[in-house]
């Protein structure tokens, strides 16, 4: 069966996003070892997964990098994988590989998670990151808690959940990455 994994940004407070959606908080200049993290995540993946409200920003952002950008490899791996958009007010979306589920979200995650292929991961955003943990959906979090608080805003966690911990790794540009397991 895949793995359904979670890679969110997070303030050392708890947020993922400011009051507004603000994320000036987050730290951008990463290490060569964070990078290589990142990378290992998206190359065990062959499905990403996004709320309808980030998607906009999500693909536009990856398929306006240029081959000139350093962040090209990165961008193409994004662009080329399939990504299902989950909504229940639009039926399509565009940018390359897209597809968008309109479908009760538990039977369309338990679905995928079924199906073949290699892990699938989700990004966001906050509400629908929230809705899987809620229904037990997301198998691994990966939290990158930036080393920033901002006092209010947007949370993934709307009550108890019993974690354990995986992993968890420190960085030189200031984050630090616990891996947790859900209800272990």
């Amino acid at each position: 069966m895949r793995k359904l994994k979670l890679q969110v940004q997070i303030t050392a407070d708890g947020f993922v996003a400011g009051p507004n959606g603000e994320l000036d908080w987050m730290t951008w200049k990463w290490d060569d070892p964070l990078t290589k993290f990142v990378n290992q995540l998206t190359d065990t993946s062959d499905t990403i997964l996004l709320g309808r409200k980030m998607t906009d920003g999500f693909i536009g952002h990856w398929e306006k990098v240029k081959p000139e950008s350093p962040e090209y490899a990165f961008a193409k791996k994004m662009v080329d994988t399939q990504k299902i958009v989950f909504s229940k007010t639009v039926k399509t979306v565009n940018g390359n590989n897209v597809r968008v589920e309109n479908g009760d979200l538990v039977a369309a995650i338990d679905k995928l998670k079924a199906g073949a292929g290699k892990d699938i991961i989700v990004y966001g955003g906050a509400g629908f990151v929230t809705s899987m943990i809620n229904h037990d959906l997301i198998d691994e979090l990966n939290l990158f808690i930036n080393p920033a608080t901002i006092g209010s805003g947007l949370r993934i966690f709307s009550g108890r959940k019993n974690l354990k911990l995986l992993c968890s790794a420190t960085y030189g540009c200031g984050i630090v990455v616990n891996t947790y397991g859900i209800g272990e």
